[in-house]
Parts: C-alpha cells; structure tokens; sequence
C-alpha cells in the first residue's frame, strides 16, 4: 500500500519514514510547508527532506509555491490557534495531492515531534481525510525522535531550531 507522507524538514523525516517502510508501505514524500520562513529557511529545509528521500529511496513530491501572504491569511483568524490553522493548512493540501494522484492513505512527519501538538495532528488529519476521501493514518511516533535527531546529524542534514514560521522564531528569541 502507497502512502502520501507530509514531510516538514528532513530530520522528522529520517526517523518517520523508516518507520513506514519497516511497516512494509511505499512512501512518497510530500513537501508542502508555506509556514517557513524566510525564504532561505524554506530552501535549507526543503534541500534536507531531498536528501533524506534519496537516502531512503524515496520519491519527493514538491509543492514549490512560496506563498507567505496566503499563509499568514491562513493563521491570521479563524478557530482554534495559530498552529491549529497552519497544520490544519498542510494537512489539507497533503489530503489534496494524495487524492489527486490516487493514494488512499496520508500521513505527517509531524507525528514524530515531542514539540508539536499530537491532537491538533490527528484531528486535523482526519478533518482532511475526510473532505478529500482519503485515509489519515496517525500514530505517536515520539519514542523514534531521539533516532531521528541521531541519523539527521549522521546523514549531515541541515537541524532547524524551531518550527519554520516567523512568529515562532521570534518567539524562540524572546524566550517564549
């Protein structure tokens, strides 16, 4: 069985996608993450999930449009947080590109970060799966990040220090 696999950066996806393949799917990774910021951090990141797919054998689908102004309309009002709406946003998009090239199961790299809210994943996966008519297989891969920090720095892939958005940088330098 295929499975579409949100990739945020390459270090979540070195850990996550050995897990999926252990599991005996075919993955294909999915980059789509427009809350990167600024451009040149979403071209590291982008560059590191290129080279932990070609290191796994896995093709990278890319969704290259850079659109800061669509992302910040996104996170700007709305239910719920901040992160809610943004991973919500990408998991909308990965449901999307799974329906469209006929992969009936998707998941996120984002499973595997002690950082991240695991219930706005699995809620916001499964609102997607449902509006594309796909499947959003969730699981709490937090016991394999410790893996994944050790083979991004074994690999040499670029390590972020925090999320990818602005106000999460700023946030990182103020202390929040």
């Amino acid at each position: 069985m295929g499975l579409l696999l949100h990739i945020c950066c390459g270090p979540c996806a070195s850990g996550t996608i050995l897990v999926w393949k252990s599991r005996g799917l075919e993955v294909t990774g999915f980059f789509f993450n427009p809350n990167i910021h600024p451009l040149l951090e979403w071209r590291r990141r982008v560059t590191g999930a290129r080279d932990v797919a070609h290191l796994n054998g896995v093709e990278l689908v890319e969704d290259s449009a850079y659109d800061p102004e669509a992302w910040f309309a996104t996170v700007a009002g709305g239910e719920g947080s901040r992160c809610q709406r943004c991973i919500g946003q990408r998991l909308m998009r990965t449901a999307e590109e799974a329906a469209a090239r006929g992969d009936s199961v998707f998941s996120s790299t984002l499973a595997i970060s002690p950082y991240q809210d695991h219930e706005t994943i699995r809620s916001a996966g499964e609102h997607a799966a449902r509006q594309h008519n796909v499947e959003f297989v969730y699981e709490d891969l937090r016991p394999y990040y410790a893996e994944s920090r050790r083979l991004s720095r074994e690999w040499g892939v670029y390590r972020q220090k925090y999320c990818g958005c602005l106000i999460s940088e700023w946030e990182r330098y103020r202390g929040s």
